[in-house]
């Protein structure tokens, strides 16, 4: 289970193109994520409005083209109860009618039947406001609902519905009934809303400007709406930086760093709004090294995207990806020193667990995955670890499913997918072989240097030359009196400063002048 006294850090690292959100706990990298701002990327909460491409009878459903290659798909169950609303608005709409008077006269009845026909509602070439509520993964598009929500940090707005609904999590009736007589007494017509257990205790000015807000990005979306009928998005859901906050942003949370201005202000925004108290854990990173350097969450994703993870004990995950599943492989690797071979296997086996609920956050890991654990003949160890892993899956915000273990001592578990698995290359072309898998004899690397030496100091007539090497190689080039270093400074009549780099592959070594720039090209 999660300390409470946990620290809890955002670092944001705001690129050209990209902004990259790592959630640290303790200085764990626990959750990882890309917000692209290049192109569209059709992510989840994002409205369109679609056009009905074909009915599918035997499904109960329909294609819907929503400017992806791949057509998306609605179930008849996903049409929500007020549809027809959704529907007649869509075709009442035009640049010059009043957009307001005819949403709020709109009848919100008779609700669609629970065991009715997708064709006696759709037909082909049909206009029909969409939400993405599972991203395109692989062959398959996106997954739709024509029920539309709004969510905020403390409020879930329903456009065309009736009623507030409530989180069970707020235990007080006093409080239940206060947001809720405050909620629908602000509430325009034909408007629900759903009420989130951040809201309790929150006081009436944050919920009435955060409805307020929410409500005013629907309606600003009605402009595009009565423009033409064409396929296009209506508006999208706030960028997934603000999207993190408004899911974890808790009374624990410690500092959310950020390294560009523009951002920090951005976010220190919209936090005033949904929680004004926390504005002041918003950070400015002005350092030189990068953000993620400095906090060590580069160093982590390629210790933790790899295909082989590392866990404690010597033990590690083996972690593949399929189109059907995903597959985790436990490894006991060294042993530990202990007699006890199953209290040894218990142990380890929960080191991975805690490991794969990482991983599985960490990737966001959807659909079904196998965890294939090292086999245990105590019944009660089993079921000791099914509870631990339990456990440890509570913190995950997406909802899934753990299962017993198998007496093949696999565990089944079953997480939301709503966005496909993030892959991290981790790997590089390795820079002594390029990639062949055959370097050159370690033999004649003095050679190969030497060559270097004399192509740069006569045809280039570098005088001043630094040579970075591995501390393996510079421990070669450097020993004895006569040593290579030595011997090249008087042969060609230059100066040669060996700098030793820890990164450094065995033989790698590279050029640079005086002033720091390499030499190589």
């Amino acid at each position: 289970m999660e300390s409470e006294s946990s620290e809890k850090n955002l670092i944001i690292d705001v690129a050209s193109s990209d902004i990259h959100i790592a959630l640290m706990e303790n200085h764990r990298l626990i959750e990882f994520n890309k917000d692209s701002s290049q192109g569209h990327s059709f992510s989840v909460g994002d409205v369109y409005l679609g056009k009905v491409k074909k009915i599918l009878p035997a499904l109960n459903a329909a294609f819907v083209d929503i400017g992806d290659e791949k057509e998306a798909f609605v179930h008849y169950l996903d049409l929500g109860l007020y549809f027809k609303a959704f529907d007649e608005f869509v075709k009442r709409s035009n640049p010059n009618s009043d957009l307001k008077g005819i949403y709020s006269h709109i009848k919100l009845g008779p609700i669609l039947e629970k065991e009715g026909r997708i064709e006696n509602v759709l037909s082909q070439g049909q206009m029909m406001i969409v939400q993405i509520v599972k991203e395109p993964i692989s062959t398959k598009g996106s997954r739709l609902t024509a029920e539309i929500s709004l969510a905020g940090r403390n409020i879930v707005l329903l456009p065309f519905a009736e009623k507030v609904s409530i989180s069970q999590k707020i235990s007080s009736k006093e409080e239940k009934k206060r947001l809720e007589t405050l909620v629908k007494s602000i509430l325009p017509r034909n408007y629900g809303a759903i009420i989130r257990t951040a809201a309790e205790g929150k006081n009436a000015a944050i919920l009435v400007g955060e409805l307020k807000a929410l409500i005013e990005k629907w309606e600003s979306s009605w402009k595009k709406l009565g423009e033409s009928k064409g396929v296009k998005p209506l508006f999208a859901e706030y960028s997934k930086t603000t999207t993190i906050l408004r899911d974890l942003l808790n009374d624990s949370f410690s500092n959310i760093y950020v390294n560009d201005e523009k951002t920090f202000e951005e976010i220190k925004k919209y936090i005033s709004i949904i929680s004004p108290e926390q504005e002041k854990i918003v950070k400015l990173y002005k350092e030189n090294q990068p953000i993620f350097d400095h906090f060590e969450v580069t160093r982590q994703i390629k210790s933790s995207f790899g295909k082989v993870v590392p866990i404690k004990q010597g033990a590690y995950l083996v972690i593949e990806t399929t189109e059907a599943l995903n597959v985790i492989d436990v490894n006991s690797g060294i042993r530990s020193k202990t007699n006890n071979q199953e209290e040894n296997t218990y142990e380890v086996n929960c080191y991975a667990a805690e490991e794969i609920a990482r991983q599985l956050r960490l990737r966001d890991m959807g659909g079904i995955v196998i965890v294939d654990f090292i086999d245990m003949e105590s019944s009660e160890h089993r079921n000791a670890l099914f509870k631990h892993m339990q456990d440890l899956m509570q913190n995950d915000r997406a909802k899934h499913n753990v299962l017993p273990l198998t007496k093949f001592g696999l565990m089944q578990i079953t997480r939301q997918r709503i966005r496909p698995v993030t892959e991290i290359n981790t790997t590089e072309t390795c820079p002594v072989c390029h990639g062949t898998g055959k370097i050159a004899s370690s033999l004649v690397i003095d050679e190969q240097i030497e060559r270097k030496i004399v192509f740069l100091t006569g045809e280039k007539k570098v005088r001043n030359l630094i040579l970075k090497v591995s501390p393996i190689l510079g421990s070669y080039l450097k020993r004895g009196l006569n040593s290579f270093v030595g011997k090249w400074k008087r042969k060609y009549k230059c100066k040669i400063k060996l700098e030793e780099v820890t990164d450094f592959t065995v033989l790698q070594n590279e050029f640079y002048d005086e002033k720091g720039n390499s030499l190589e090209s």
